[in-house]
């Protein structure tokens, strides 16, 4: 589970009407117990147990999608250490989103080295699959930031 997810739902408990709330994952392990000090009762909700819980990790999709179409995708890599970016500016629409369809040659993100802004560029046509970073994010020389499905 992610720290913003903890955080969403400590925000969405503060704002509700329970006192106490438990969750409980057990594979990964993983515990939190929120109580509110209040004079005010509050709801008691069951909630199902959630059977055979498999948090979904982001190496097991991109492995799955290269298995299923090896022959019809396309990594766009990093050509170098920085920090990615996915739109031109703060608040500017983002170059590309999953689902978009690109042409070789057109811009797909930023990659900001020593104050250089490096425009990364697809190398072929096709429909963004997935975007596997995060807009903001460190990226290391050679990491995998695109999986283009190519037209077939």
């Amino acid at each position: 589970m992610k720290f913003e997810d903890i955080l969403k739902i400590i925000e969405i408990f503060e704002k509700s009407n329970l006192t106490e709330l438990e969750i409980k994952i057990d594979e990964p392990k993983f515990k939190i117990k929120l109580s509110k000090d209040n004079q005010i009762q509050g709801q008691v909700i069951q909630v199902p147990q959630i059977q055979n819980f498999q948090p979904i990790q982001k190496e097991e999709v991109i492995k799955e999608i290269k298995e299923e179409k090896k022959e019809n995708i396309h990594i766009i890599k990093s050509p170098l250490v920085g920090t990615f970016y996915r739109a031109p500016s703060p608040g500017a629409e983002p170059f590309v989103k999953e689902g978009d369809f690109v042409k070789k040659g057109q811009v797909l993100c930023i990659v900001e080295a020593m104050k250089v802004m490096n425009e990364i560029e697809s190398d072929v046509d096709g429909v963004v699959e997935r975007i596997l970073v995060e807009n903001g994010k460190p990226v290391e020389y050679g990491q995998e930031l695109f999986i283009i499905r190519l037209n077939s």
